[in-house]
């Protein structure tokens, strides 16, 4: 018969599993760090010992990191699917922050459909919580910087309620190239007040459809949002170029004198 007799697993290996798990669901993130020595392993209920066995085991794997008198990481480990090279292609060609922008809509437009599908109650409140947020801000002075960075949040959260983990590492990988100014600077969307209020609004109606349940108006919310950056992008290129011509007419202008 194919049977054997169960094993009792190490202590070790039961908080790898726990925290391998915690990192692909994404509840660790990238560049956090994990408490002491001491508080860590009296959270899990293990020994020392066996909680820095396990340290070793997952920084073999590549998936935390100990920095000198800093303490224990989740590794950096987003952002590797593109090469230096190809990401200094994206962040010189327009039709790049185009076709990225197109990309979220598809991907975040699904995202958000099985959000208001699959996503639990309490998903649903960590959305309401960033969205309360974005309002409470919201045309105050000096916060496009902040405004910017929860509309990063707001997005994220949306991708971690859809429980697809595939989906959710592959989002943040491209989040983090962007937060990185790659493909555009988000805070530029958030200096002018009418886009602001825009925003907001696009928002509020994906929240709203998100908080409802309803997973077509949350599609047809994103993408509307989408469009929305698409072209205010293409507007913003449109102007640079133009710019760039007025300036050589008043360069040559300037030399007849």
């Amino acid at each position: 018969m194919p049977f054997q007799k169960v094993q009792s697993e190490k202590l070790s290996r039961s908080v790898v599993r726990q925290i391998e798990d915690l990192i692909l669901r994404g509840i660790l993130r990238p560049g956090e760090r994990l408490p002491p020595e001491r508080d860590l392993a009296t959270r899990l209920g293990v020994s020392r010992p066996s909680l820095r066995a396990a340290v070793a085991e997952l920084q073999n794997q590549g998936l935390l990191t100990t920095r000198a008198g800093s303490g224990i990481f989740v590794a950096e480990v987003l952002g590797s699917a593109f090469s230096p090279a190809l990401t200094r292609l994206f962040s010189t060609h327009e039709e790049a922050a185009l076709d990225y922008l197109s990309f979220r809509r598809d991907m975040e437009g699904l995202a958000a459909e099985r959000a208001a599908r699959r996503g639990s109650d309490s998903d649903l409140k960590v959305i309401q919580t960033v969205f309360d947020r974005m309002e409470e801000i919201q045309g105050g002075p000096n916060t496009a910087g902040e405004e910017a960075r929860l509309d990063a949040q707001f997005h994220s959260a949306i991708i971690d309620a859809c429980h697809n983990v595939m989906m959710l590492h592959m989002m943040r990988a491209m989040y983090d190239l962007l937060q990185q100014g790659v493909f555009y600077n988000r805070r530029v969307m958030f200096k002018q007040p009418s886009s602001r209020a825009t925003l907001l609004d696009q928002h509020r109606a994906i929240n709203d459809a998100l908080q409802r349940r309803n997973p077509a108006a949350a599609r047809a919310a994103v993408e509307t949002h989408l469009d929305y950056v698409q072209q205010a992008l293409k507007d913003r290129h449109r102007a640079d170029r133009n710019e760039a011509v007025a300036r050589l007419r008043l360069e040559h202008e300037s030399s007849k004198g």
